[in-house]
């Protein structure tokens, strides 16, 4: 079975479309039930799709932020 799935599964809150694949909340709980033909027309729809999705995390890693802080603190010395 084709799956456009990359194993990221967030969904972005601004378009409602998973930061990994394109796809919504519903056509991924309804993947199994479409036939091959429904999979592969919303395939094509994806790439488009991925284009307005915020390619920007939720949230700051500790990693993020603390590299954040060494650059501030060097930029200050």
């Amino acid at each position: 079975m084709i799956s456009p799935c990359t194993l990221v599964c967030s969904i972005d809150v601004k378009t409602g479309y998973c930061f990994g694949c394109g796809r919504t909340r519903d056509e991924i709980a309804a993947w199994m039930d479409y036939t091959d033909v429904e999979r592969r027309a919303l395939m094509e729809a994806l790439p488009a799709r991925l284009e307005t999705v915020e390619r920007k995390p939720r949230r700051e890693t500790r990693r993020q932020l603390l590299a954040q802080r060494k650059t501030k603190e060097r930029d200050t010395a």
